[in-house]
This record gives structure tokens, C-alpha cells and sequence, in this order.
């Protein structure tokens, strides 16, 4: 227990909140500790030594709107996003290459503290740039860097040291899991089965397979510390950021569904111990992967596409984010360019709806607006949400500016713009303005083309289809795919 009651803040949406919790294993109502200010919210950030692909990305998706469902009903958020540049394994666990260094030798960088550094800045400001794309307001964000907090690091493995929590060994320090009798608590891990999976690492200094380092000797680079020369491990340094950032206890943690068995856990094990056994996050909250063509997204496998990638066959950024708000946090998302294209035209639709709407916004519907807060505080229900808000349209009896009010009021959650389109969106969204063609009015060599480009999207032949939609718009047509086919308007 973290307090004797809680209190909920004043809200007009008078629909309670739930939020899944992957420490209960179920939904549970998320109120406001007494006498809170804020929320304060930690997300596990990106390892910058390379580029974030779009799975990567969906994470900051997912965390927005998370963000934004709290403001919407009536919370303070403080949100902090870390930047891991240095000590990240490429297990999560304690083995494998160091992901930065992996970094440097990519780029033919020496291995210096400097140049790690350098390498970090130019991935993290990459990354701030392709969030920005989405929606994302980086401003509202604090943006800890790891190498910022070695100090703070160093200071929390001495008190575990000093309460018993940690060991020195010839390779570093590394945490006593066996101290910690709620280890693995985080998802009801299989101790067993985590144990016999640690063993792969061969580390014969461990005392309990499950143990994990905390401070890694490097006679080569690193910082002083009381144990030599080395780096803090990656689990520490977020333990170590959120206490200087957000304090001892926050009330969200989130990261990917990968973080829960060794990451999240070690976070919980040293945070506690460290503060003498401290819940350290109320709500921890995980999301799904996303998968590419129902395969997993591995850089090591060439399965990988990035948000330039989208962005140059003719996509609106805010297209993928409404592919992302289509599924649910937890299920995940399939990404395909189909779903692309069927989420392009989606989102193009809206824009059209909302420019069409020649008013100035309204009141408020409190009916729409209960169903669509009913679906998004489900624990973020985002399909249902958008489902909410296409039914809203259908509704003749609203007023277009009644339509309109509600329309943005739910885009507070949503975050497409459609208060203020950008010229990009408008543009797409004048094809919905525009008449259909029907196939048997288009020429015949039109046809012939469109016929081969199908066969070429069946046969995943890309390059080949974008060279035949070059051809059919170099015409005079423009062409939207979207679930069961091709929609075709003359420009």
C-alpha cells in the first residue's frame, strides 16, 4: 500500500479510468494518490547507437496517447523519456555486445567516451526528429541522457553494497537476487525456467544465475568509481534516472513486453532494495511488439523499415499513427503497406470530414463524448475509440458545429491535427473530395496497368508497383489503396 485512500480529480468526463497492470495481471481503476500534484510517468527509452525503426517508434505512439488520456481526464503529467547511450547490452540481460560500441565500430569511431557520446547525440536527435513527425510534443518531455547521471549511478550501487544487496567480483559488482525474495514478481515470471535460462551466460562469479551487474569493470573506457574503471549496467541507470528525475516512487512505468521478465524486474529488485523496500511504480504498463508483414522486426534478419522509409513512398506520418491507434496497445499492431494505405485513407477521410465543416466548433456532444471516453479510458481502448468517433459521424441529428466540437475534442486523445491540418493532409484530404472513377470509365491502358500493378503488390514486388502507380498518376489519376482494393480519382 502506498496510502491509507485515494482521491480522484475533478473531472466533467465522470467515467472512471483502467489501466492493465501487469504487477496485478489485471485492469485496475488508476486514481490520484492524496495531495499529488501530478503524475509522474517513467518511459523506457531508446538505446542510441543506431537509427529507431518504426516498432521502436510505436512505443512513443502508445505512450502519448497514454499521456494524453490522463490529461484528458483532468491529471497533471510529468513524463520523463530516457536516452540509454552507453552499456546496453544486446541481450537484454548481461551478455552479448555492448550496443554502442557495436555503434562505433559501425561508424569507424574510436572507442572513447567523447566519441560515445557524439554517436548518442546524433541518434537521439534522429529520434526526436522522427517523433515530432508523429505528433509527439518533445517539449513537454524531459529527455535524460545516462551518461548525465554517473554520479547518481555509482551513489545508489555504494548503498546497495553497503545494505548487503551487492557483491564485488573480478568483473564488477553484481546484485544478490537472492535477497530480494519478491525477484521476478513483475508478470509472475517462472523463476525456475529464468534461472536455467541465465545460465547461458557462463558467468561463473554469479552467486544465483539471476543476478545481474550493476558495475562493469572496463580496463580500456570508462569512469572512476570505487571499483575501477568501467560503466554502471544498463538496469541501474534507469533505477538511478527515475530517482533524480521523478523521485523515489512514480506511479507509471512503462517499456515493451521484452523488458518484463529481466529488466523491469531487475529495475524493481534494486530500486526497492535500495529505499528499503519502496513500491517503486504503481501501474506498470507493456506494449506489444509490432510485427512487419506478421514477422518480428529484427535489424539482424533485414526486416526492418524506418519512418523515412514511409515517408518516402508518399505516406503522411500521421497515417502510421492512426495504423497504430487502429489496434490495441496490448494485441499489438501488423504492419503492411496495405494497412498503410487503408490507414492513409482513413485519416485523409477525417481531414476531409473536418474541413468540410464550414463552421466554427461547437459544444460539445456529452453523449459522443461519454462513449468515446468510455472506450479510451478501457485501458486505452484505441480501436474502439476511433470506432466511437466514426459512428459520431453518422449521427445526422448533431449540428455540423456540435459535429465538429466533438470531432476535435476526442483529437485532444488522438493527436491527428485535425484542428489544424497540415498542408500535407490537406492535400490528401482534397482526393476525398474529388469523384471516384469506376474502372470501366478509366482508358484501357489504364486498366491494363492497374491490372499489372495488383499482380505486382500480390507478388510483393514493390519497386515494380511504384513504378506503375508513377505511370497511372503521370495520366491524370491518383490512386488510395485500401482494404479490398484501389480507389482511383482523377486529379
Amino acid at each position: 500500500m502506498w496510502f491509507d485512500g485515494f482521491l480522484s480529480p475533478k473531472s466533467s468526463t465522470q467515467v472512471p479510468l483502467y489501466f492493465f497492470n501487469t504487477l496485478s495481471g489485471g485492469k485496475e481503476r488508476f486514481e490520484a494518490i492524496p495531495h499529488a500534484r501530478e503524475v509522474r510517468m517513467y518511459n523506457c527509452g531508446p538505446t542510441v547507437y543506431g537509427r529507431q525503426h518504426i516498432g521502436n517508434l510505436s512505443m512513443f505512439v502508445f505512450t502519448d496517447v497514454l499521456r494524453r488520456t490522463l490529461e484528458y481526464n483532468d491529471f497533471k503529467v510529468k513524463q520523463v523519456i530516457n536516452f540509454t547511450d552507453f552499456g546496453h547490452l544486446t541481450s537484454d540481460a548481461d551478455v552479448g555486445e555492448d550496443k554502442m560500441t557495436t555503434g562505433l565500430e559501425r561508424e569507424g569511431l574510436a572507442l572513447t567516451l567523447e566519441n560515445m557520446r557524439t554517436l548518442g547525440e546524433k541518434y537521439a536527435n534522429l529520434f526526436l526528429e522522427d517523433i515530432r513527425k508523429l505528433n509527439i510534443e518533445v517539449d513537454r518531455v524531459t529527455f535524460p541522457r545516462a551518461s548525465d547521471f554517473i554520479p547518481t549511478q555509482i551513489a545508489m550501487i555504494k548503498a546497495l553494497e553497503e545494505k548487503g544487496y551487492a557483491y564485488v567480483g573480478t568483473h564488477g559488482v553484481y546484485f544478490d537476487t537472492s535477497r530480494f525474495p519478491d525477484y521476478g514478481k513483475l508478470g509472475n515470471i517462472n523463476l525456475a525456467g529464468l534461472r536455467e535460462g541465465a545460465r547461458v551466460d557462463k558467468d561463473k562469479e554469479k552467486r544465483n544465475p539471476t543476478d545481474f551487474i550493476l558495475w562493469k569493470s572496463n580496463k580500456k573506457m570508462g569512469w572512476d568509481s570505487p571499483w575501477g574503471l568501467g560503466f554502471p549496467g544498463w538496469h541501474i541507470e534507469c533505477s538511478a534516472m527515475i530517482r533524480a528525475t521523478l523521485g523515489t516512487q512514480i506511479d507509471i512505468h512503462t517499456g515493451g513486453i521484452e523488458h518484463i521478465p529481466v529488466h523491469h524486474n531487475n529495475e524493481i529488485a534494486q530500486s526497492e532494495s535500495a529505499t528499503g523496500k519502496k513500491p517503486l511504480a504503481r501501474f506498470w504498463m507493456h506494449r506489444a511488439h509490432l510485427q512487419l508483414e506478421g514477422a518480428k522486426i529484427a535489424k539482424s534478419e533485414g526486416t526492418v523499415i524506418y519512418l523515412p522509409d514511409i515517408l518516402e513512398r508518399g505516406f503522411h506520418p500521421l497515417a502510421f499513427r492512426y495504423l497504430l491507434l487502429s489496434s490495441h496497445y496490448r494485441t499489438g499492431a501488423n504492419f503492411t503497406w496495405e494497412a498503410l494505405g487503408a490507414a492513409q485513407v482513413a485519416f485523409g477521410k477525417l481531414v476531409a470530414l473536418r474541413l468540410s465543416q464550414k463552421v466554427e466548433p461547437g459544444v460539445v456532444s456529452q453523449k459522443w463524448r461519454s462513449e468515446f471516453t468510455g472506450r479510451i479510458n478501457d485501458d486505452l481502448d484505441t480501436p474502439g475509440a476511433l470506432a466511437t468517433v466514426w459512428d459520431m459521424t453518422k449521427d445526422y441529428s448533431l449540428s455540423p458545429a456540435m459535429l465538429l466540437g466533438t470531432l476535435l475534442d476526442a483529437d485532444r486523445v488522438l493527436n491527428l491535427s485535425l484542428s489544424l491540418p497540415d498542408e500535407a493532409a490537406r492535400a490528401l484530404a482534397a482526393r476525398y473530395m474529388q469523384e471516384e472513377v469506376s474502372e470501366e470509365n478509366l482508358p484501357e491502358n489504364i486498366r491494363g496497368f492497374m491490372r499489372e500493378r495488383e499482380e505486382a503488390r500480390e507478388a510483393k514486388d514493390w519497386p515494380r508497383a511504384d513504378e506503375l502507380r508513377d505511370l497511372i498518376e503521370s495520366a491524370g489519376y491518383t490512386l488510395e489503396d485500401k482494404a479490398g482494393g484501389t480507389r482511383v480519382v482523377r486529379k
